[in-house]
């Protein structure tokens, strides 16, 4: 092998050489990879854009999976995922070798592909011989199906004999026996495709169809061609997928970020080996045994799983089971494309319409026999072309007899029709009623007879532009969502029983109703009155409210929280019924009854540490056998309803109880709850009337505090005399007093200071020293008029009056901030000392507040003009009012 392999042997038989040299490599290359945790697996494709498996298109599929799996433990178990590729060329011999070096050199442990058939034919025999297991993501040829030749082969696309099935159930739909196969075209192959797919389904059609004999003719003809032509007035072009898969394809698109559906095949294909994988090494078996790992998958009962392309699951033969749909061509709005009419389901086996059969143009109004009436060459008329002449003539005279008859008859009736349409219309238009067609008028009655304790009164509609509006019952205490997210109403256990009754009580007579279901039950759906209780709304009216009876997701920016209280079911349908169904119904009310037992303020999935957006993605494609649902503790939840909450939320829509099962769980889950529902009531108005006069007290308590802040606020920027009138209301006079001091500093080389500090510094400097001059007037009768920059003014004698004692309280004061200034500690200049000039005057001034923005407390008169000169030139006068007010007192010079 040092020497490499010549691959270049011609002929079929020359393969087996290369197979059976290869084979004695296959105890070492197994027990290299069992010894690694790292899988590597190879992918092989085309890079040749023009191929629809092609690399280019496929690269970022397999690069989702593996980053999806290494993500999830559970998926990935105790291994790591990693993958290499190979540009094929749809080239056997490269296919081949490069398998051989990808198993090798790159240690891959499974395959997945070749796309081309040629390739996977041959590849598929070595992979056989050396028992590892491919994945096939593109249908192949019938030859692939031979498990007992390629038994370590598996394809998740959907077997193309699966469509003969569909096709016999299509067929018996319409009833039609005799059947016939039309096909061609330019391409070379194109007989040799349709001859394969006719011996897929030939065998399944023959036991209850009658086949014709199949005809091939040539339509490069231009005249047969441009007849054929004139049949179809567009044409489109689709891909045979289901239903099912297109709504989880549009899904991918969004999220997966997947555009192809063979993309979507292989990123499945990836989860399935991985959860194969997984399979094998829980259950102890021999991980790098590919036809066991194999046995795994095929078995239905160990994988099932929503991936990209649908539902992933086999039946028992270990063939992908997938929906199928038949699709019609029809106008759309302004576009014309292919629409699903019949849809078949792969569980049940049957076939059903969709909304669209009835759009259908068939050419008499009906589907087409299959046998005409008269025979294909009206050998069965042939009366008809020999028929008794005598016969037709007296038809043909009864006719010309009874058509003027008919039409004197008719034209009578028309203008009484007219005459009675008339007079009705005129009775109409004198009254102010609406008009709206049948369907509204009989979806009104019915939900105006729909009356329920439970249930918002329905009282009307008014439809007149532009107040279109419906008009229902009030509920004063808003929503159920408002109650669980306002933390201040506090519910206990009886509280959220009685809601939990309430609402199954209501829907209960909704199932029972006409509406059969609601639809939209989720906590801003469940109102609350004034009594405390529980009434559903949100339900029926559809058309009128949305003008359709379908919802359809939004893919760019969908509410996601929202999207919790909706069962999983529809979260994979791109548009489903706006009334939702009975199951749909129960699965929400699980999830509301859980919100409702623990009262929380975010939601059920609170304690879940992932985006809305990755929450919802699980709830649509769970990723285990284990569907995520919100946890439930026995701590918080009684224990007797855990059970209960787990049913109704079953991800298997038919194992949720009906909520006439529900009520009755409930009752026996908390017997002692429904012994006396009035006093349950009573008491529950009794604990909320509590709980209102503690909220009103604790308001109190806070509006109280505040006030107290707000005058203490106040009382500092004015003084309490002026403070107390300005919150009485009054209005504060200019006042004049006669006699009072006013004192003026300022700080001594603060200009040179500031040239050397920074702003930020001076800003600390000056409320360091202006907070310690507070402290110190609080000892004094004086009020601190304003500071200004580095001037500190203070006043005494106002606004209340202190007598002559104005003079000693400041001269006091400023003895005691000259004291003070000597042990001040500059912060930014610890060895630099501050000095002050002070400046002090008497007489009289005139006080009064100014302004009502930021209103300040300020005096004026010549008296506060002088006492700041003083301390601005600081040279001693020989004689002023200071001077006559000090002497009054002594121990002042």
């Amino acid at each position: 092998m040092s020497g490499g392999l010549d691959l270049d042997i011609s002929g079929a038989t020359r393969w087996w050489v290369i197979f059976v040299s290869l084979s004695a490599l296959t105890g070492s290359v197994i027990c290299n990879i069992a010894t690694q945790y790292k899988v590597t697996i190879g992918l092989q494709a085309p890079r040749n854009i023009s191929y629809p498996f092609s690399l280019l298109r496929l690269g970022s599929a397999i690069q989702i999976a593996i980053d999806k799996i290494n993500a999830n433990p559970t998926l990935s178990g105790n291994f790591s995922f990693d993958f290499v590729y190979l540009d094929t060329d749809c080239n056997a011999k490269l296919s081949l070798q490069g398998f051989i070096n990808q198993v090798m050199n790159q240690n891959v442990s499974a395959l997945f592909g070749p796309s081309c058939p040629e390739e996977a034919e041959v590849t598929g025999l070595i992979a056989s011989t050396w028992n590892i297991p491919m994945f096939g993501f593109v249908g192949q040829t019938p030859k692939m199906d031979n498990i007992l030749v390629y038994d370590t082969y598996i394809k998740i696309a959907p077997p193309l004999k699966r469509v003969g099935e569909i096709l016999l159930k299509t067929l018996e739909f319409f009833g039609w026996k005799y059947v016939g196969m039309i096909g061609g075209g330019a391409d070379r192959n194109t007989w040799d495709s349709v001859d394969a797919f006719w011996k897929s389904v030939e065998q399944q059609l023959r036991a209850k169809v009658t086949v014709t004999a199949g005809i091939k003719f040539d339509t490069s003809d231009p005249e047969l061609a441009q007849r054929n032509l004139q049949i179809i007035s567009k044409v489109a072009r689709g891909e045979p997928i289901s239903s099912t898969y297109l709504s989880a394809l549009a899904i991918s698109v969004w999220s997966l970020h997947l555009s192809d559906s063979y993309a979507a095949y292989l990123h499945d294909a990836v989860l399935l080996y991985a959860m194969g994988l997984k399979e094998a090494f829980k259950n102890g078996k021999d991980i790098r045994h590919g036809r066991e790992i194999l046995q795994k998958l095929r078995d239905r009962a160990n994988i099932r799983f929503y991936g990209a392309s649908g539902l992933v699951h086999f039946d028992e033969y270990g063939e992908r089971n997938l929906d199928y749909s038949v699709y019609d061509l029809q106008q759309t709005e302004t576009v014309t494309k292919f629409v699903s009419v019949l849809d078949f389901d792969s569980n049940s086996k049957t076939i059903k319409p969709t909304s669209r059969f009835s759009n259908i143009v068939w050419q008499n109004g009906k589907p087409p026999l299959d046998n005409p009436p008269c025979g294909f060459d009206n050998e069965l008329c042939e009366w008809l072309e020999n028929g008794n002449c005598t016969f037709l003539n007296i038809s043909l005279l009864v006719l010309l007899v009874a058509l003027p008859v008919l039409g004197v008859a008719a034209v009578a009736l028309i203008t009484l029709l007219t005459l009675q349409k008339t007079r009705l219309q005129s009775r109409l238009d004198e009254s102010t009623q609406s008009k709206m067609n049948l369907s509204f008028q009989l979806s009104f009655f019915f939900l105006k007879e729909m009356k329920h304790e439970n249930l918002v009164q329905f009282f009307g509609v008014c439809i007149e532009p532009p107040n279109v509006c419906i008009v229902m019952q009030y509920c004063k205490k808003g929503s159920l969502k408002d109650v669980l997210r306002n933390s201040e109403i506090e519910l206990d256990w009886m509280f959220k029983l009685s809601f939990a009754y309430d609402i199954v009580n209501g829907m209960e007579y909704i199932h029972k109703s006409s509406l059969k279901s609601h639809g939209n039950l989720k906590p801003s759906m469940c109102l609350v009155d004034s009594r405390l209780q529980i009434k559903l709304s949100g339900f029926g009216l559809w058309e009128f409210k949305h003008g359709t009876k379908h919802k359809l997701i939004p893919l760019e920016n969908p509410n996601y929280e929202e999207m919790y209280y909706t069962a999983p079911e529809f979260l994979r349908e791109v548009y489903y019924p706006f009334n939702g169904t009975q199951k749909g119904d129960v699965f929400s009310f699980a999830i509301i009854m859980r919100e409702l037992m623990y009262s929380t303020e975010v939601g059920p999935y609170h304690d879940v540490h992932l985006e809305p957006k990755e929450i919802i993605k699980l709830l649509r494609t769970p990723l285990s056998d284990e569907p995520l649902r919100p946890t439930l503790s026995a701590d918080i939840c009684d224990e007797r309803l855990i059970p209960l909450l787990k049913a109704c939320w079953s991800e298997n829509p038919d194992h949720r109880p009906p909520f006439i099962s529900i009520r009755r769980q409930l009752r026996q889950a908390c017997p002692e709850s429904h012994a006396n529902i009035l006093d349950n009531m009573v008491s529950k108005l009794e604990k909320y009337a509590n709980h209102l006069e503690e909220v009103v007290e604790e308001r109190t308590n806070q509006l109280t505090a505040e006030k107290s802040r707000a005058d203490k606020l106040l009382s500092s920027m004015l003084p309490k005399y002026i403070a107390d009138q300005l919150m009485c209301g009054k209005p504060v006079e200019p006042t004049s007093y006669d006699m009072v001091t006013i004192f003026f500093s300022d700080i001594v080389g603060f200009t040179t200071m500031c040239s050397i500090s920074s702003a930020l510094e001076v800003v600390t400097l000056l409320n360091d020293l202006y907070s310690l001059f507070d402290e110190i007037i609080k000892l004094y009768d004086v009020y601190k008029v304003e500071t200004i920059g580095d001037a500190y003014m203070v006043a005494s004698g106002l606004p209340i009056c202190n007598g002559t004692r104005h003079a000693e309280e400041i001269s006091t004061m400023a003895l005691h901030f000259l004291s003070a200034i000597k042990r001040f500690k500059i912060r930014h200049l610890p060895k630099e000392k501050l000095a002050l000039r002070i400046g002090i005057n008497s007489g009289p001034v005139v006080a009064g507040v100014v302004g009502n923005t930021m209103p300040r407390y300020c005096l004026f008169g010549d008296t506060v003009n002088t006492a700041s000169r003083m301390e601005s030139n600081s040279l001693r006068k020989d004689f002023s009012s200071f001077l006559l007010a000090i002497s009054y007192y002594t121990g002042y010079i």
